[in-house]
């Protein structure tokens, strides 16, 4: 069967998304890119690619994408890049239930939402990636990082159920489990942060300041951080292999954190972790 290089890429206006769709048009692959500010999408129409708006926690935003996207295809994609997302700081025990709520329509039902609107087609043609970044937080979980790593742990559980139910149809489903890797997703958590933490009232009021330094500051300043050609490099066997994986760890801290959560005993490694917030 012919091979369909079409793809939609969300969250492409900085960061992974942003360097994936541009390496993915460079290598002859027609991208649709998804981002939610005017001058973000001005900016990857500029690159020659097709740009549109989305947000998931929009659903008509989301329609209106699949709908435009198969008028410009005649109704076939091949491949799907989850990877849009935002990231909310604070510890479990001082997010309100909307913070949790704008989480996971971000992170977790807008993905369902436009994955499932996909799956038809890709099933139809007998063949489509499915491929979502997702995150080592789906994995192991680390202190303040609650309200991502259950959004994070319930893609990776419902994804994965996806891809046992695909098993024949030539759709496959893979997980991206970056570790730190250079993009926005820590300052743009900032704003989130201080809309829904009461960082003055709060137990953890001083080990906030740690978070709001590390958040205003883009992020951890491991020198194992790498930038988003590391995900880029495993996106393209995700996408091209005939035998795709249904796990891509990416980085050594990463790497390091599934292979203590293999070997360590629970109560040790979460000792581990608990070092990390």
């Amino acid at each position: 069967m012919k091979e369909l290089r079409t793809i939609i890429v969300t969250g492409a206006s900085s960061g992974i998304g942003a360097y994936c769709a541009r390496a993915l048009k460079a290598e002859g692959w027609r991208v649709f890119a998804t981002a939610r500010k005017p001058d973000d999408i001005a900016a990857l129409e500029s690159a020659g690619i097709e740009a549109f708006y989305l947000d998931y926690a929009d659903p008509v935003s989301i329609e209106t994408l699949v709908e435009a996207v198969l008028a410009r295809t005649g109704g076939s994609l091949g491949a799907l890049f989850n990877n849009g997302a935002h990231a909310q700081a604070g510890a479990v025990e001082d997010l309100p239930v909307a913070a949790l709520r704008d989480q996971f329509e971000a992170n977790f039902f807008g993905w369902h939402d436009l994955t499932r609107r996909i799956v038809p087609i890709m099933r139809a043609q007998g063949q489509g990636r499915i491929v979502n970044c997702s995150s080592i937080l789906g994995l192991t979980p680390v202190p303040f990082r609650g309200a991502y790593a259950a959004s994070k742990h319930a893609l990776e559980g419902l994804m994965l159920c996806m891809r046992q139910e695909l098993a024949g149809s030539g759709v496959h489903v893979s997980m991206i489990e970056p570790g730190p890797v250079t993009s926005k997703i820590a300052s743009n958590g900032l704003p989130w942060f201080q809309r829904y933490i009461d960082r003055e009232h709060s137990v953890h009021h001083e080990a906030y300041r740690a978070q709001i330094a590390r958040l205003s500051g883009g992020g951890s300043k491991s020198r194992l951080k790498l930038g988003p050609d590391a995900v880029y490099a495993v996106l393209r066997h995700a996408l091209l292999s005939p035998r795709p994986r249904p796990h891509y760890v990416v980085t050594i801290p990463a790497r390091i954190g599934v292979t203590l959560k293999r070997l360590l005993p629970a109560s040790l490694l979460y000792r581990i972790l608990a070092r990390q917030g």
